[in-house]
């Protein structure tokens, strides 16, 4: 019997009666029809069709073969590996399906298992509400490559989503991302050779902590898109988290926005307010180790009367700055670093102001270890950048931590 379906059987009763019309048929002297054994991606299929409420699916050590996306609609059910290096599902002949897992489901639970070499994106919840995601691992196993999924675990339009503990490698997008959703802790988790390292995209109320984001494009992003369903992306706070060699040339698909973001990018903010990001080390991003800007550096026309493209309320405070900005991939960056002969400051303002407020409203720097800074003057082309950071010299109020339920646990 396989592992994955023994937890199921009592529930089946047609299995039942036909083990009972095999013992009639064996007593009456017939010989008994055996049923065919179902293969694991059978019965796992079968398994998340038939979820009950407060099931727990297991997934046996090994590298399961699946040929076709798998998809959860119950709520209350857990799927459970026994570690992200012994429970694999690989999806590298995968044959059917948009997604490795596609989950619309309350309270869902996934842990302890990896996710690799899916079509598309490994692992996406949509539109649910009290989410976890532990000890995953989501991995295109052929490297940085422009063919690979977008996303590696990628929640969208949920509440309540906690991920921690996982590991996202080589997304032509981002690895983690949590895009048009509320209530967000991404924490004690690592990004590498993705495009984007980790993403909030046009989320409200995310903590992003403890993270480790190395050799991506961009280590970590927090942005605001026109044309989206959910927009207004706030209240972020980016803290304590390892920002560094984030250096990976650009492999994003022709189109896709994160093509835009430079390559050698440690945080980049773009079009989000009231942004808190604090206690971080951002070492040896070849770009700039901080960029906020706003919709309009990407040079691609807003036709969204409800958008708001600036940035506004950005709080950085108490981070280490070490080395950076040695290799601009950006125009701008590059002729500012060729007329001054000295690599990129450490934090760069686009220096595009919101009408009517100030540079303060804008953004406030302080305590920070190491840091130079640069407003580029995109206002006007780029005309007159300036190294003076003395119209920053503010405070902000702190932002509030972010509580959830099973983060709390």
């Amino acid at each position: 019997m396989h592992p994955v379906i023994s937890a199921a059987i009592v529930r089946f009763k047609p299995f039942a009666l036909v083990g009972i019309a095999s013992l009639l048929l064996a007593a009456c002297g017939d010989t008994p029809v055996s049923e065919p054994e179902l293969s694991f991606e059978e019965a796992l299929q079968q398994q998340l069709i038939e979820a009950q409420p407060g099931d727990v699916i297991e997934i046996p050590a090994g590298t399961h073969e699946l040929t076709r996306g798998l998809s959860l609609n119950v709520g209350g059910v857990t799927i459970r590996g026994a570690g992200m290096d012994a429970s694999i599902l690989s999806f590298r002949n995968q044959a059917q399906g948009a997604e490795g897992l596609l989950v619309n489901a309350d309270d869902f639970v996934i842990e302890d298992l990896a996710i690799e070499d899916t079509i598309g994106d490994a692992l996406k919840i949509n539109d649910s509400n009290n989410v976890t995601i532990r000890n995953v691992r989501t991995e295109w196993t052929n490297g940085a490559d422009t063919g690979n999924g977008a996303y590696g675990i990628y929640p969208v339009q949920s509440t309540n989503v906690l991920i921690e503990g996982s590991v996202a490698i080589g997304a032509s997008d981002a690895g983690i991302y949590v895009g048009q959703s509320n209530q967000i802790i991404v924490r004690n988790s690592r990004a590498e050779y993705n495009v984007a390292g980790i993403e909030i995209e046009n989320s409200t109320y995310a903590d992003v902590y403890d993270n480790v984001a190395t050799n991506n494009t961009g280590g970590i992003l927090v942005f605001d898109l026109p044309n989206l369903p959910v927009q207004g992306g706030r209240n972020t706070r980016v803290f304590n988290n390892q920002i560094e060699n984030n250096n990976t040339a650009n492999f994003a698909p022709e189109g896709n926005i994160v093509g835009t973001v430079p390559a050698g990018t440690g945080l980049m903010i773009l079009a989000n307010d009231n942004i808190e990001v604090f206690g971080n080390e951002f070492v040896n991003n070849n770009s700039a180790n901080v960029m906020i800007v706003s919709y309009h550096i990407t040079g691609i026309a807003v036709d969204d009367e409800n958008y708001d493209p600036f940035p506004e309320s950005i709080y950085i405070h108490d981070n280490d700055f070490v080395s950076g900005g040695s290799q601009p991939d950006s125009e701008p960056l590059a002729m500012l670093q060729q007329a001054t002969g000295q690599a990129i400051p450490n934090i760069v303002w686009d220096g595009t102001l919101v009408p009517g407020n100030s540079a303060a409203d804008i953004l406030c720097l302080q305590d920070n270890s190491g840091e130079s800074f640069v407003n580029l003057d995109a206002m006007n082309g780029f005309a007159a950048p300036s190294f003076d950071a003395g119209a920053h010299d503010c405070r902000m109020d702190p932002l509030d931590a972010i509580s959830l339920s099973a983060a709390d646990d």
